[in-house]
C-alpha cells in the first residue's frame, strides 16, 4: 500500500533522512520547509529519484495558516494522509538558565512545544487512521545541563504530548509513539554555536560515536510502517546507549 506521510522539517537532517527512506518505500511525502527552498526542492527530486512522490512547500510550524494549508495541500495531492512525523524544532547557543533571555526561551518554547502542538493538532483533525511519529530527544530525560536546559523541557513537553495523544487517538486507529534521538550528526549543533558537539560527545556514549540521520530514520520508518501495528504510546530512544 502506498503511504503518504507528511514531514515537518523535511529539507534537512532526519527530516530528510526520512523523507528519502519514504521515497525508497514508493510512498508519498510533504516536505514542509522553513527557509531554504533549494535545500527543500533537492529533497523532492532525490524522494522522486528513489521511487516516491514529493512536494515541498514553506511555512513555520508555529503559523497556524501555514500548517492548515500544508495539512489541505497533502490532502488535496494525495487524497488523504497516513503519516505525520513531527520533526520541526530548534536549538539556541549553549547557556546556562540564569543567562538565557526570555526572548531566547520564547522562540524555543514556540517552536517546539507550540508548533509541535499545532501540527499534532491537526493530525488528530484530519487523519482517520495511521502513525504519527513525534521526535523527541534524549534531551529530555538527560536535562543538557549548562547548554540547552531550555531545548531540553521543550522536548519534554513533546513526550507527555506523546502520552496523551497515544491514549486519545487510540479509539481511532491513530497510533502515536516518538523516537528520542541522542548526538547525531546533522547541522542543529551548529545551529547553536557547537557543529563539533555531535562528534566530541558522541565519543562517550557507549557505543563510541554519533550517530546519523538514517539511523533515526529508520527508526521513524517502523514507526510509521504497518509493521509497528501493535505499537503506540512507545519512545524509542536512538541515542547509542546515553
Amino acid at each position: 500500500m502506498t503511504k503518504t506521510v507528511l514531514i515537518t522539517g523535511g529539507s534537512r537532517g532526519i527530516g530528510r533522512a526520512t523523507a528519502l527512506l519514504c521515497g525508497a518505500r514508493g510512498w508519498n511525502v510533504a516536505i514542509n520547509y522553513a527557509r531554504d527552498s533549494e535545500a527543500a526542492s533537492s529533497v523532492v527530486a532525490a524522494v522522486g529519484a528513489a521511487g516516491g512522490a514529493a512536494f515541498a512547500m514553506q511555512g513555520d510550524v508555529r503559523d497556524e495558516a501555514a500548517m492548515i494549508a500544508l495539512y489541505d495541500r497533502t490532502i488535496e495531492t494525495y487524497g488523504g494522509i497516513n503519516g505525520v512525523v513531527n520533526n520541526a524544532g530548534i536549538v539556541a547557543p549553549k547557556s546556562t538558565v540564569a543567562e538565557m533571555d526570555v526572548e531566547r526561551m520564547r522562540r524555543v518554547f514556540d517552536t517546539n512545544v507550540l508548533g509541535a502542538y499545532i501540527v499534532a493538532r491537526e493530525a488528530a483533525r484530519r487523519m482517520t487512521g495511521g502513525s504519527i511519529v513525534n521526535v523527541s530527544s534524549a534531551a529530555a530525560r538527560l536535562g543538557s545541563a549548562g547548554e540547552y536546559v531550555d531545548y531540553a523541557g521543550s522536548k519534554g513537553a513533546v513526550d507527555t504530548m506523546t502520552t496523551g495523544l497515544a491514549n486519545e487517538l487510540a479509539p481511532k486507529g491513530i497510533r502515536v509513539n516518538a523516537v528520542r534521538p541522542g548526538l547525531i550528526e546533522t547541522d542543529i549543533h551548529a545551529s547553536g554555536g557547537q557543529p563539533g558537539r555531535a562528534e566530541r560527545i558522541g565519543a562517550l556514549t557507549p557505543l563510541g560515536r554519533a550517530g546519523t540521520a538514517e539511523e533515526v530514520a529508520q527508526a521513524i520508518i517502523w514507526l510509521l510502517s504497518d509493521e509497528a501495528s501493535y505499537v503506540t504510546g512507545a519512545f524509542v530512544d536512538v541515542s547509542g546507549g546515553r
